[in-house]
């Protein structure tokens, strides 16, 4: 399998109400089916509106924000959060983001990032005619290991996980426990071109294997049940 990964530039400023499929279309992006689109959280938070007021000269005003947001907070060190939010994620300050948007105001996760990734993935099928996979990405920290790297907190056209059980390795053992988290893996991907400060909000992922294609649902697959969570 051989991967190509597409920056799609000149999408320009995000506001709320926008419809994304249709700026992706008017940026002549090369989009054709079968390609995977990863579109980054903040976008997708602007175009829907998840934007909230907060005082600029402030440095702590989104803190309530961060609360509001947290179904359970699970650790805290200063000023910094690690909370659970409602879709299940766990990470910093709830998504709450103050990076890639005008002062004075705070950025929370889409409501229902699935259901964002359908709603791209459907209306670009209908408008263009193209049949693609759409990955909403955002950048988070992972335990026990420094430095942060985007994944995929909703989906749409293509599966979340990989589930390898009951396969065989490359020597012919079988493989009992493996499943990959083949969104995250795409996201990461696709953040090698798009970056932090380069304006480049929407990537496509060109040559990923046709079986992965299909319905699937970040929230509901990747994130682990508690009754399997070994550190709650």
């Amino acid at each position: 399998m051989t991967l190509e990964i597409l920056p799609i530039n000149n999408i320009g400023e995000v506001r709320p109400g926008d419809d994304l499929a249709d700026l992706i279309a008017a940026a002549d992006a090369p989009v054709r089916s079968g390609d995977c689109l990863v579109v980054t959280q903040k976008v997708v938070s602007k175009a829907e509106g998840r934007l909230v007021e907060i005082d600029p000269d402030d440095p702590l005003s989104h803190k309530p924000l961060v609360e509001q947001e947290s179904v359970r907070v699970v650790r805290r060190r200063g000023e910094l959060i690690i909370s659970e939010t409602s879709h299940g994620f766990v990470c910093a300050n709830a998504g709450i983001d103050l990076s890639n948007v005008e002062r004075g105001q705070a950025a929370l996760l889409p409501i229902d990032s699935d259901r964002s990734a359908r709603g791209i993935r459907d209306r670009l099928k209908a408008r263009y005619g193209v049949e693609v996979a759409v990955i909403v990405s955002d950048t988070f920290g992972r335990p026990w290991r420094r430095g942060v790297t985007d994944i995929a907190i909703g989906c749409a056209g293509i599966k979340a996980i990989a589930d390898l059980r009951g396969t065989t390795d490359a020597l012919g053992r079988e493989l009992m426990v493996t499943e990959v988290a083949i969104v995250d893996e795409i996201a990461a991907a696709a953040d090698l071109v798009m970056g932090k400060a380069k304006g480049v909000a929407v990537a496509i992922v060109r040559g990923l294997e046709p079986a992965w294609f299909g319905r699937g649902g970040v929230v509901d697959e990747i994130v682990r049940d508690p009754s399997e969570d070994l550190f709650r």
